[in-house]
């Protein structure tokens, strides 16, 4: 095996550049200089990408012969192969770092078990085990010696000796009460990576990246890695502040807080980074409030975002700590209250509770200079040049402070309407949707994240055929839009006619200019005028077909793209409080917001935040008392939005005052019924969906009431269903009146609240706010505090998950923890569980309890989602943003399920999610090795244990190259699904 030989010192000499690069595809190019390698001797060289190449290549050589490692196939493998191992090695450290040789060996071992070249791998796998025991006879034969001396090169520019005493303490503090952890196990880990001369920041990461890599093997590192990462912050933070201690570990930390806090505000208002109106406040009063053991409950995941994307930073310096954060945070929200340390103080503890989290542009923004807080923007789009590209202008100004767009197009004629200026005729709605994509795109949300729009059409509008087709990624690409997001906007009698296979007649908007504003009945008899009017010749450009063809090509196309969503226009309106002053012509970038527009003098603005409902189950029931506490102060602080927030549109500005809407909404939902044990699919489950939403519904009305006892009613109120007494609840018989058989909706109440009292409170007091709930996504904040993604059932036990931030491996610790009880957890079901993408149902040694309770969304009847979401949105004034997953989709599921929902009466659905050829990856936990070398009689590939399911997963797994490393939780996710949060 002497080119064995060869590989591995050609791995370990990676120092010299690569004579010939032509197989690398540019691999060396991803592994920057920044990456070191440490030998096993000490020494650092440079990562070389081309080493792999080259030893792959004579490894194939050596086992297969000249003319076989000579092919084409072979190259092309090799090729293959070290992209991979180089993506997997180099994911983690985009800003640079350290490997160690063995940890590369791991890795070309694995990608050659996984091309399934079994013969080179297994060789290569003898050879390194020979190589090991050679090793470790050679150093018993010499007298022991004292390794060599680890010095650390401080940020200034000092060399001091390597503190190992300061590392086991800083490490026993990341893992102070967390079960399952080691100490030694971590420190002995980080040591390992150390070389001499190691920069403080590569040392933190070393540390950091020692307690990440047991994740899968341990859910609780999580936190041990967040802590461990936090002493880095810290380190940061307290240097770029010139504070006399900037290395303090976690308990030194806790004295030095408040004064830490003090220097933060000053000196983020001396960069103009900060209002200087923070400075104004009792800063010791806020600094002693400050609770610094909470720092100690982030999840890795969870610190390493709010790090990336959240804190206040200076040349990409971070000096924001979390507990800073939240004040900075609960201190803009509370800028206009007259005991605005007490209500900073609450508003504070509740935020870094995370009992309730605010959304993303609230965290990113409050307390800064420009303060835009609210999360979703909704506008309507003239049909005339000048108010057209005045819509895309409002788009700009308003993504740019991180603002999610929902535009309304359904005014804009279509292609062929007539253009009475230039006696011509139009080329439709699409060119501009193409400039609106291209505006989001480049306007990216001051680069925090991606600018993202959502373009709303009627479903009578004469373009909506093309609209359906604008994410293909065929046709004239100019009529394409890629990036931006899009959605049906369906009246009733759409739906009706589908019900019924009756025909359905597209109009363009310049011949039926009053279609667009009329609702339930109102519309349906205009719509039959104008179907006569077109057929005595009088309406020219029109198109008539089978409603059931547009609905199969609605489906076909939200399949084959993921877009547009199907969103309900007459439950959206029938059943807001608002219509007496307006129309809802379209939701939000995420279809959970119902406000009125009016262009060119309404623009709508919601403001939300979510409550955290695990954190609301004690002694399993839902803990009303501190529900009702958590939504009294959350409704304050979502109020204290409208007059402080930053307005870059002064008709959204207008709007927003006139009728003061929020959107309280809810996370950890799947996480809550773990709590509870309920099965996500069960009729107790979706009972619990009614009975919280229902208890955060009264809550938060009776908040926006008491709210407007204090402060006074919205403007708009009168005329209001809320001035009727007509609660969200009470507004399905509206809905009902107008469907008649078409509405099977629950209408129960529990009878665990006073409604009656309430209505004659709202009707007599009046409320503060139009609207008051709204379920957001919650991607973004979920993740921050360590839930499940709002009302989404949990997608996989344990998966990779990829944001902005980067890739992040999360395990569901419910799951980990009733395994760990039946003494069922151990590197097997690790195993298994990654093997299964995440599923336990094949997993034969868990109960069936437990395979009920902890089923992944594809093994959820999408229905029962539907059914969930009727029962939440009996309660709620606005939407919630309902994804839709199916683990095999045809035409025939989808049209029962998009059915099935609009005669349940919901008002909007999301994401149509559809099972992915993606996977976790696949790798044993204890070395990083997918399998040891077995002694059976055939010389294959043994298992990692003798304690297999009874149907084990092959010890050897195959992936899709494209695969590797890389899952996601579907096909269509990227970033801009959490542009609401």
């Amino acid at each position: 095996m002497d080119t064995a030989n060869i590989q591995t010192r050609n791995t370990e000499r990676a120092a010299q550049p690569p004579q010939n690069t032509h197989n690398t595809l540019d691999v060396a190019a991803t592994a920057p200089g920044a990456i070191r390698v440490i030998r096993r001797n000490g020494k650092v060289t440079g990562f070389d990408a081309a080493k792999i190449n080259i030893a792959l290549t004579k490894a194939f050589l050596a086992v297969e012969g000249g003319p076989a490692a000579a092919s084409a196939r072979v190259r092309d493998l090799v090729k293959d192969i070290t992209e991979q191992v180089v993506q997997a090695l180099t994911r983690h450290l985009s800003g640079g770092g350290t490997l160690h040789i063995e940890d590369i060996q791991d890795k070309v071992e694995l990608g050659l078990m996984r091309a399934g070249e079994h013969k080179v791998a297994r060789a290569y796998v003898i050879y390194r085990d020979e190589q090991a025991k050679k090793r470790a006879a050679e150093v018993a034969a010499v007298p022991a010696a004292a390794g060599p001396q680890i010095h650390v090169k401080r940020d200034d520019g000092a060399v001091v000796p390597l503190d190992v005493a300061r590392i086991r303490t800083v490490v026993t503090e990341a893992c102070a009460g967390l079960s399952g952890t080691a100490v030694e196990e971590v420190v002995t880990a980080a040591l390992r990576d150390l070389y001499d001369g190691i920069s403080e920041a590569e040392l933190s990461q070393a540390l950091t990246l020692a307690a990440r890599a047991r994740i899968e093997k341990e859910p609780n590192y999580t936190y041990a890695s967040a802590r461990l990462l936090l002493d880095a912050m810290r380190h940061e933070a307290l240097k770029f502040l010139d504070l006399p201690d900037s290395r303090p570990t976690f308990e030194e930390m806790k004295p030095a807080y408040p004064e830490y806090f003090r220097a933060f505000i000053h000196k983020a208002v001396d960069l103009e980074l900060l209002d200087p109106k923070l400075a104004l406040y009792d800063l010791d009063a806020l600094g002693k409030a400050l609770l610094a053991d909470r720092d100690a409950q982030f999840d890795y995941l969870g610190l390493q975002t709010l790090y990336d994307r959240y804190f206040i930073h200076s040349n990409k310096t971070r000096f924001e700590l979390p507990q800073a954060f939240f004040m900075r945070v609960a201190m803009g929200l509370a800028m206009n209250e007259v005991e605005r340390e007490a209500r900073a103080i609450e508003f504070y503890q509740l935020l870094s509770s995370f009992d309730f989290m605010s959304s993303t542009p609230t965290l990113f923004n409050s307390g800064t200079l420009r303060p835009q807080l609210s999360s979703c923007y909704l506008t309507q789009v003239p049909d005339d040049l000048d108010g057209i590209f005045g819509a895309i202008k409002d788009n700009a100004l308003l993504s740019k402070f991180a603002g999610g767009l929902g535009n309304d197009w359904t005014s804009v004629r279509g292609m062929g309407g007539y253009i009475k200026g230039t006696n011509g005729k139009s080329n439709g709605v699409v060119p501009f949707l193409k400039v609106a994509n291209d505006t989001a795109v480049a306007v990216n949300q001051g680069g925090k994240r991606k600018g993202a729009v959502c373009g709303y059409l009627e479903t009578w509008h004469r373009d909506i055929e093309e609209f359906l087709e604008l994410r293909k990624n065929t046709g004239d690409d100019r009529r394409r839009t890629h990036d931006m997001n899009t959605a049906n906007w369906v009246p009733d009698l759409f739906m009706k006619r589908v019900m019924e296979d009756a025909p359905w007649t597209l109009f363009s908007p310049e011949e039926t200019p009053d279609l667009h504003d009329l609702i339930g009945s109102a519309f349906e008899a205009r719509y039959a005028q104008y179907e006569k009017l077109a057929d005595e010749g009088r309406i020219k450009n029109f198109k008539r077909l089978p409603a059931l063809q547009l609905w199969r090509k609605m489906l076909s196309m939200l399949f084959e793209t993921g877009h547009p969503w199907v969103t309900f226009k007459d439950p959206c309106n029938l059943r807001s409080p608002q219509q007496h002053v307006g129309v809802v012509h379209s939701s939000n970038l995420c279809t959970e917001i119902t406000l009125n527009t009016k262009a060119g003098q309404e623009i709508a603005v919601c403001n939300l935040g979510s409550v955290n409902l695990p954190r609301h189950i004690e002694n399993g029931v839902l803990n009303l008392e501190k529900l009702e506490k958590t939504v009294t102060t959350a409704m304050r602080m979502l109020d204290n939005v409208i007059e402080y927030n930053y307005y870059s549109v002064a008709t959204a500005r207008n709007s927003n005052l006139r009728h003061r809407p929020v959107g309280m909404g809810l996370m950890g939902f799947n996480g809550a019924l773990y709590k509870l044990r309920l099965a996500y699919e069960s009729d107790d489950a979706i009972q619990f969906a009614d009975d919280s939403m229902e208890a955060i519904s009264y809550f938060a009305i009776k908040a926006s009431s008491g709210l407007a006892a204090e402060r006074g009613k919205y403007p708009s109120f009168e005329g209001s269903l809320w001035s009727q007494g007509i609660l969200p609840i009470d507004s399905i018989r509206l809905l009902r009146e107008s469907r008649g058989q078409y509405l099977t909706q629950d209408e129960s109440q529990s009878g665990r609240f006073d409604w009656n009292a309430l209505r004659e409170q709202v009707k007599t007091v009046g409320m503060r706010n139009s609207n008051t709930m709204a379920i957001a996504p919650t991607a973004t904040i979920a993740n921050i505090t360590g839930v499940s993604q709002s009302i989404e059932p949990t997608y996989q036990n344990l998966y990779v998950k990829s944001n902005l931030s980067g890739e992040f491996t999360v395990v569901n610790e419910y799951l980990v923890n009733e395994l760990k009880a039946l003494d069922l957890w151990d590197e097997v079901m690790a195993h298994d569980l990654k093997y299964y993408d995440g599923s336990v149902q094949t997993i034969d040694r868990v109960p069936s309890e437990i395979k009920a309770l902890y089923k992944c969304a594809f093994e959820i009847d999408a229905k029962r989602l539907v059914d969930a979401g009727s029962r939440r949105q009996k309660w709620i004034d606005q939407a919630q943003s309902l994804n839709l997953y199916m683990s095999q989709p045809n035409g025939k599921k989808l049209d029962e399920l998009y059915k099935h929902a609009w005669v349940s009466g919901l008002k909007t659905t999301y994401y149509l999610r559809t099972m992915g050829a993606t996977h976790s990856e696949k790798s044993t936990i204890s070395d990083g090795r997918l399998n040891s070398v077995g002694q059976g009689a055939s010389g294959g590939v043994g298992a990692v244990s003798a304690k297999p399911a009874s149907t084990p997963p092959p010890a050897v797994v195959m992936a899709p190259a494209s695969d590797i490393g890389s899952a996601k939780v579907c096909s269509i996710l990227d970033p801009d699904c959490e542009a609401c949060q």
